[in-house]
């Protein structure tokens, strides 16, 4: 420590108060306009506040034109204070929470005495060694509560309660003398930052360990490290409570069990003989398992206040860096003994980081190492990434756009003024004498400018920015508010953290997720094992159900297997408790399900049995689990483990319920129990697990003295460590086994042991103490040392966990793919655990073509990217960068997956290989990435998100997918057991996976609908008012003089026309949110960015731009041509009275336009929009009665007017006539997927077939109970596709006509590969009769074709079919049958089926229709592609060149079209006719009968010539429709 001349330590360190606002009281003001002057348009409509003050420019009152401005700022700047303040009330409830430090007359060295800086010492504030008020608040809150005092000198120790705090030392030597007086803790919750201690501490330090043994070691030696113990202490030391901010490096600080770690802190001693203790590092990296961090040897001696003062040691520290898992520094002291300097090295095991909280250990004494903004949680804290939406950045362009035709405006009317400035010879020389500014023409046109600068501020909208984050913020109330994404079991809604890019949410077009803990539970169940080389285990995963779901087999009913695992568990169990007696058994928690195992334990004649009980010895003794007995009085056997993971509980777990507890670690002995006999064995090491080892190892001294060192770890480390005279067969067989439970979706572990002679441990001891203690390099030699005694193992098993999926998973994937969203699963799995579980989640499918790429190469990766590339290309033909293609309607195309190891990642992430990995992943459906870092996860969404410009979303739920959460454009992070932090770096935390479809499907789509259409809005508006100004100025010479009153000018765009487009993009909605998700392949719009376009931004402009020459001319011609007189006698000539006239008009049309771009009327809406007109005329009708030059009486003049009335209401009349007809011809005739869906939730049927009810009883027309039942999701009893009953869909031909933005690409369509074909059935008992057949789905499940690539992992079972309905026949007389007769059978026709969205089965009593599908041709045509690998029995064959199996696919060609007649008002009907040769894909549309009834069309009966049901002489022509597919009761 360097010292100046006085002793006082030069360095100052940092102050362990923390601060994360961005403001403080002195700086909010100046840093809050710095921050909101940086947007540019703010600084402009600052400069023209400035210009308006001067009045040379002809600004009437230059001091309101601040008020606009000032409004906005104020507004941002309170909620930016807000935010700050709620970030300063978090911060006070870190710094201020309790915390214990060594104080008295013990000083801190490393601190100056007076360290106050010169002015408080000048005014003689907080002197050194006062107490302050927070201190002394918290020991007077402190001092009226009970405190327990335990007696540590029995072997039980016993309590008692005082109330006597009077000395508040706190001594642990553990003499017979000294008690340990209990301290209270910060807090016993979960949650970083604590919250303040005010709950009695009698249940906080109830459990406390035994120190005896321990301390009477210590004693019986003369010196012990850094203690010298002939040293008299002071015995003026003593703990004493004070606040985290308080502390400061050097200080010596006292934690209990469950208290947070107020600083980051080397562990000097603990209440653990071996000085072990457990921390949980939930706060900081997320994980809720247990860490081990260990004492120094030298200080492990310390034990008490006395203690600390004799000891002398520093530490040489490294300077504070980020790296949460890297510590390097020196203990140096001088031996009191032998006087000898000595050091010992520091690691992160030593070292307590703030933020985490310690667990099962009674208490620490620590030295303050690092505080406040040096400590690792704040170097790591850093803010997170600054994201902007979409749309905000669009809106860039769009202002400079403004920003331009301004500029524009501003220099052809100082060009035209200078022009009549310099002509002469007209009445201006005798009329406007002396009002020019200056003399010079120039300068008058350089004024004139600036003048209209003024004038035509308002086209570049100030108020959009703020108006923009009140719709946001309201957005993000409404998502927090979604009792749907709630999730109970955390009792947590989802929490919007990033409010600005909710429009972000409808424009995600790829999700990257992780897979442990995010689409699973992240709780380990031990199903299955293999020992010896015998498999055990007969539980089914869910990887297998898919399996077997995918091969078409049947598998039992779910109930039935349940209760044969009860049987099977009842069997075994039965078995195990007549040979043993298990005491610790929880057999309700038994998942490993084998009757056969329990009979091999039981046979005493088999040489298995000896195999199974030395395995399952190694799971109880190969780990760093800690046994706990919750209640040891009333359940003395009842064990429950904590663990640093969830497998390594599950494996300690497993061996006790097989019969081999782990009781109990008392210092470096084990006890466990083998079949009921108790064991125990010595720890003499742990070499420890890491991600770089992937294994761990433990050395232990056998009952026998034998040393036996037992390793766990991945098959591929274990099996390169095998003894070379191992039996090869065990060694086949146990992989084969592995294998197998990796294909159904278990992970894996190896085991194995080495019995160590004596002689090479001693070697092997010296060598690993040494690189222990190296100051270099020391993990460099630990991993040395480690491999020179971890070889020649032999195996003696395998594990096998399954972590089961979340609830909702399969259906969430499913619906998001049907969205048109592609997924890639980013995991740390093997490949084929990855695969099994892609296939039980829907994730992988069987009309996917799955291409795997492992290489060992960089070629080899070159070579297998390039041949899958050329595999899709063969198919689809060449990719396309087209924002208008993107996104994919499943069954449309052939579609592809990939599934990439990690090694092979490593090489695919490089930049020569960056674009054509990106271009075979963006082509694939989905992608599924195995054995992936962190860093790798970030890099792979970088990859998507900048190379392809695309829309990523990254859920997570643990710390090490924090690097992709920040860098995806949306960042999701589930709450969960591995901790918060995933959830406290997102953009948006909710509880489960499920949530993503209805935060996308539902608020995000409406969120990016509401804001597109708010923006287009804004801007017309804008346009609307400032352009009718610009229409003035040929008329008064183009001086800018004002159109309008100026009060006008001032309110436009504050409070005349603000809030419509406000609660338009608040509450707006196009479809209900039932509906969205019914129909997820709406989503497609916002992927392809369809809202949003410049082409719309230039419609809405030129909207605007004819709506001001009408909003002026109009009024301008009954001025010109009329002579309107006011019921006060005066004539109505005045430029007020025009100008109000423009100036109404535009309000009103303005107004009105937004009211009828608005699709949802709420009460708020109806108040909103006729409000803001409302209020702009009572605003002319009291600025009326102040006196005023230009204004005074102006409402008595006008309103009292017909002229003026009619002018208004003719003007607004004219202004949106066109838009209502461009409504109407869409809407009717290019009507999009939304649009039908909403007429069809309007007036249809949809609700009903949604099974929902209506808030008002349909007009004319009882819901019966019969046609309840008729709808789909009374009628199926699943929601099942065609790819679910074993059929693809079959690819339509592309359309050469209409093109429609949200249709799929169909230059990019393919046939596939089609089945045996289902028969629609056609009867009439006339041909010329209209009572038709409806169709109705049959599919003989037992004989069609499941797939046309079987799945090259099999399984054993499959479920059973669901039962379908049977095709059902009405004839002309009512008569409703299942049987057809001959003279139907003469016309019926056979097709092939549709695509799963035509499909909606219904009763007969809702059928009035016939169907008409398309078949295959006669001779069908055959195309040759080639497969990415070969299926083949439970292996896969990777292609590494470009020699591939191949498959045919039948091409479909079109029957003849019926008739007209022969299809009236069939809501099934898909003919195709001449005109519909070029029809993309089936879709719905609404043909009305009546007034309250309505039936759903194809759109292709139009094209066809079907015409509707004629009722009472009127028909409606069909709709036409765009539907990405009309999902029927699948998509209910």
């Amino acid at each position: 420590m360097e010292a100046d001349h006085d002793g006082e330590p030069k360095i100052t360190y940092a102050r362990n108060k923390v601060r994360t606002t961005k403001y403080t009281v002195l700086t909010f003001i100046p840093k809050n306009l710095y921050e909101q002057f940086r947007r540019i348009a703010n600084l402009f409509f600052l400069t023209l506040v400035i210009l308006q003050l001067f009045p040379i420019f002809g600004a009437p009152t230059g001091a309101i034109a601040v008020m606009p401005l000032a409004f906005i700022l104020a507004v941002t700047a309170v909620k930016d204070g807000i935010e700050d303040y709620r970030r300063s009330v978090l911060d006070e409830e870190v710094n201020n929470s309790a915390a214990t430090k060594l104080d008295g007359g013990w000083r801190n060295v490393n601190q100056k005495t007076d360290p106050r800086s010169r002015f408080e010492k000048l005014l003689g504030l907080n002197p050194p060694g006062r107490v302050t008020k927070g201190v002394r608040k918290l020991r007077e809150m402190e001092a009226g509560q009970a405190r327990i005092v335990l007696n540590r000198g029995q072997e039980d120790s016993s309590s008692e309660l005082t109330n006597d705090i009077s000395s508040s030392s706190l001594d642990l030597s553990g003499a017979q003398a000294r008690k340990l007086s209990d301290i209270q803790s910060v807090d016993s919750s979960h949650n970083y930052p604590p919250s303040n201690s005010n709950t009695s501490p009698s249940s906080e330090w109830g459990q406390v360990g035994n120190l005896q043994q321990y301390q009477d070691s210590v004693r019986s030696a003369t010196s012990s490290g850094v203690v010298n113990w002939s040293k008299r202490g002071g015995g003026t030391a003593r703990w004493e409570r004070t606040l985290w901010k308080k502390l400061e490096v050097g200080d010596i600080v006292l934690l209990r069990d469950n208290d947070q770690v107020p600083a980051d802190i080397i562990v000097l001693s603990t209440s653990d003989p071996d000085g072990m203790c457990y921390l949980e590092t939930k706060n900081l990296d997320g994980e809720t398992n247990l860490k081990p961090r260990k004492a120094l040897r030298a200080t492990s001696s310390i034990s008490s206040e006395d203690d600390v003062e004799r000891s002398s040691f520093y530490i040489d520290s490294e300077p504070p860096h980020q790296n949460l898992y890297h510590y390097h520094a020196v203990l140096r002291y001088l031996d009191p003994a032998s006087k000898e300097s000595k050091q010992e090295p520091v690691s992160i095991n030593e070292l307590l980081l703030r933020g985490c909280s310690l667990r099962n250990t009674s208490w620490v004494i620590g030295l303050v190492v690092f505080t406040g903004q040096d400590t690792k949680i704040m170097l790591n804290g850093g803010d997170t990434p600054s994201k902007r939406s979409k749309i905000e950045k669009e809106t860039n362009f769009n202002v400079v756009v403004n920003f331009v035709l301004l500029a524009l405006m501003c220099l052809a009317a100082a060009i035209f003024s200078g022009l009549e400035d310099a002509k002469t010879g007209t009445s201006a020389e005798l009329f406007e004498q002396g009002t020019d500014p200056t003399s010079s023409r120039v300068v008058n046109a350089i004024i004139a400018f600036v003048s209209c600068l003024i004038a035509f501020q308002n086209i570049v909208p100030i108020s959009l920015y703020i108006s923009i984050e009140i719709v946001k913020t309201i957005q993000a109330y409404f998502i927090s508010q979604d009792i749907d994404m709630y999730y109970q079991p955390f009792d947590t809604a989802c929490v919007p953290k990033t409010w600005n890019i909710s429009d972000d949410l409808g424009q995600i077009e790829y999700v990257f997720s992780d897979k442990t803990g995010t689409l699973t539970q992240n709780v380990m169940e031990f199903q299955k094992c293999s020992i010896n080389g015998v498999a055990y285990g007969e539980g089914v995963t869910e990887a297998q159900k898919g399996a077997a779901t995918r091969e078409g087999k049947e598998f039992m009913d779910p109930k039935e297997l349940n209760e044969k695992l009860s049987a099977l568990t009842k069997q075994m169990v039965a078995i195990m408790e007549r040979t043993f007696k298990n005491r610790y058994a929880q057999y309700d928690k038994l998942t490993l399900v084998s009757p056969k195992f329990a009979e091999d334990l039981a046979d005493r004649s088999r040489d298995q049995r000896g195999h199974i009980i030395a395995f399952f010895r190694a799971l109880a003794l190969c780990h760093t689990v800690l046994s706990d007995k919750p209640d040891p009085t009333n359940k003395p056997f009842h064990l429950s483990y904590k663990a640093e993971s969830p497998d390594e509980a599950a494996l300690v777990a497993a061996a006790r319920e097989a019969g081999f507890p782990f009781v109990n670690k008392l210092k470096d002995l084990f006890e466990i129990e083998v079949m009921g006999q108790s064991e125990k064995y010595t720890l003499l090491k742990t070499l420890e697990f890491n991600s770089t080892r992937k294994r761990m190892s433990v050395l232990m001294r056998c009952p026998d003295g034998r040393i036996i060192l037992y390793c766990k770890g991945a098959d591929s480390v274990i099996y390169e460590r095998l003894a070379k005279d191992h039996d090869q067969g065990l060694a086949e067989q146990t992989k084969k086994d592995m294998e197998m439970f990796a294909n159904n979706g278990l992970r894996t572990l190896c085991i194995s042991y080495r019995y160590v002679d004596e002689e090479e441990y001693f070697t092997w001891v010296r060598t690993y103490d040494a690189a222990i203690n190296s100051i270099e390099n020391r993990e460099e030699a630990i991993d040395k040392a480690n491999e020179m005694v971890e070889h020649s193992l032999r195996i003696l098993g395998a594990t096998a966990l399954e972590d089961k999926l979340q609830e909702g998973v399969p259906e969430a994937i499913e619906m998001l793919h049907r969205a048109g969203i592609k997924l890639w699963i980013l995991t740390g799995d093997k490949l084929q655990t990855a695969i099994e579980i892609g296939y039980s989640c829907n994730l992988l499918k069987n009309d996917m073509d799955l291409m795997i790429l492992s290489a060992d190469s960089h070629e080899q990766t070159r070579s297998q990217i390039e041949a899958g590339l050329n595999k899709i290309a063969s198919v689809l033909g060449p990719p396309t960068l087209d924002p208008k293609k993107r996104g994919f309607v499943p069954g449309l195309q052939a579609s592809f997956a990939v599934v990439i190891d990690g090694d092979t990642l490593r090489h695919a992430l490089t930049p020569e290989l960056k674009p054509l990995f990106l271009s075979l992943g963006t082509q694939c459906e989905t992608v599924v990435c195995c054995r992936v870092s962190p860093a790798q996860k970030a890099l792979t969404v970088n990859l998507v998100k900048e190379g392809r410009n695309a829309m990523t979303l990254s859920i997570g739920d643990g710390a090490n997918d924090v690097a992709m959460i920040q860098e995806a454009n949306i960042g999701c992070g589930l709450f969960g057991l591995e901790g918060s932090q995933a959830a406290m770096s997102a953009d948006y935390a909710f509880g489960q996976f499920r949530f993503l479809t209805k935060l996308l499907l539902v608020h995000g789509r409406w969120s990016y609908q509401r804001v597109a259409d708010m923006h287009s809005n804004f801007f017309y508006k804008n346009v609307i008012w400032t352009l009718a100004m610009f229409w003035y100025l040929p008329f008064n010479g183009f001086d800018a003089t004002y159109l309008y009153q100026y009060t006008f000018i001032l309110l436009y765009n504050t409070v005349f026309t603000s809030l419509p487009v406000i609660i338009m993009g608040a509450f707006d909605q196009d479809i209900n949110a039932k509906a969205a998700l019914a129909f997820p392949q709406l989503y497609v719009r916002g992927i392809r960015g369809l809202e949003y376009t410049r082409g719309k931004f230039w419609a809405y402009m030129a909207d605007g731009l004819y709506q001001s020459a009408v909003v002026f001319f109009v009024p301008f011609l009954v001025w010109t041509y009329g002579t309107p007189n006011s019921w006060t006698g005066r004539t109505i000539n005045g430029l007020s009275d025009f100008g109000t006239t423009v100036a109404v008009s535009a309000i009103f049309a303005a107004n009105t336009y937004v009211g009828l771009n608005t699709r949802y009327w709420t009460l708020i809406t109806w108040i909103i929009v006729l409000g803001s007109t409302i209020v702009m005329w009572i605003w002319v009708i009291v600025y009326s009665f102040f006196p005023s030059q230009d204004f005074i009486d102006e409402a008595f003049i006008l309103f009292g007017t017909v002229p003026f009335w009619t002018t208004v209401f003719l003007t607004v009349t004219i202004c949106l006539f066109p838009r209502f007809l461009v409504k109407i011809f869409k809407s009717t005739y290019l009507p999009l997927d939304k649009d039908i869906i909403r007429e069809a939730w309007v007036v249809g049927d949809l609700k009903d077939q949604l099974g929902l009810g209506h808030r008002k009883g349909k007009k004319g027309k009882q819901m019966s109970a019969s046609s309840l039942e008729a709808a789909p999701m009374m009628r199926v009893p699943q929601n099942q596709s065609l790819s679910d009953l074993g059929y693809d869909a079959p690819s339509p031909r592309p359309r050469s006509g209409d093109q429609y933005f949200d249709s799929p690409p169909m230059a990019e369509t393919h046939e596939l590969t089609t089945r045996e074909p289902v028969q629609y059935a056609q009867s009439k008992a006339n041909p010329m009769n209209n009572d038709l057949l409806t169709p109705n789905l049959y599919v003989d499940r037992q004989t069609a074709s499941v797939s046309p690539q079987p799945s090259y992992y099999s399984a054993s079972e499959i479920p059973p079919p669901s039962p379908l309905p049977s095709p059902k026949y009405k004839y002309p007389s009512g008569e409703v049958t299942t049987q057809q007769q001959a003279l139907q059978a003469q016309h019926q026709q056979a097709y092939p089926p549709p695509p799963s969205s035509y499909l909606q089965p219904q009763s007969a009593a809702a059928a009035s229709s016939s169907s008409h599908l398309r078949g295959p041709s006669s001779s069908s045509s055959v195309n040759q592609y080639g497969h990415g690998f070969e299926r083949s029995g439970s292996s896969a064959s990777y292609a590494t060149n470009m020699s591939y199996a191949t498959a045919t696919e039948h091409m479909w060609s079109e029957q003849p079209a019926p008739q007209q007649s022969q299809h009236p008002n069939n809501p099934y009907y898909q003919g195709f006719g001449d005109d519909d040769e070029n029809d993309a894909y089936g879709g719905v549309a609404l043909d009305r009968e009546d007034d309250d009834k309505s039936t759903v069309l194809g759109h292709s009966a139009r094209a066809a010539g079907v015409s509707p049901l004629v009722d009472n002489g009127n028909s409606n022509t069909p709709r036409a429709s765009v539907a990405s597919t009309w999902e029927g009761p699948r998509a209910m």
